[in-house]
């Protein structure tokens, strides 16, 4: 089992295995966890992953800021 030492309101990246034996990831922020679970805010809604399932954690930086519109760019002399 993999340490998961994050705060509540850290950005991470948990990679886990499904119960079918594959792994998939979340991205989001901790919301909750304890010595069993972790809960994940994802954009797809909350995930909650059991401990023993975590392959790797690891903290990652906040998303890059939106990119403008088509619609908006300067007008050129």
């Amino acid at each position: 089992m993999v340490s998961f030492d994050f705060a509540s309101g850290t950005r991470v990246v948990v990679r886990y295995r499904l119960p079918d034996g594959r792994a998939t990831d979340a991205l989001g922020w901790v919301h909750v966890s304890d010595a069993t679970h972790c809960v994940i805010a994802t954009r797809r809604g909350l995930e909650t992953i059991a401990l023993a399932d975590i392959l790797l954690a690891k903290e990652v930086p906040p998303p890059p800021a939106p990119r403008p519109s088509q619609g908006t760019h300067p007008e050129s002399d």
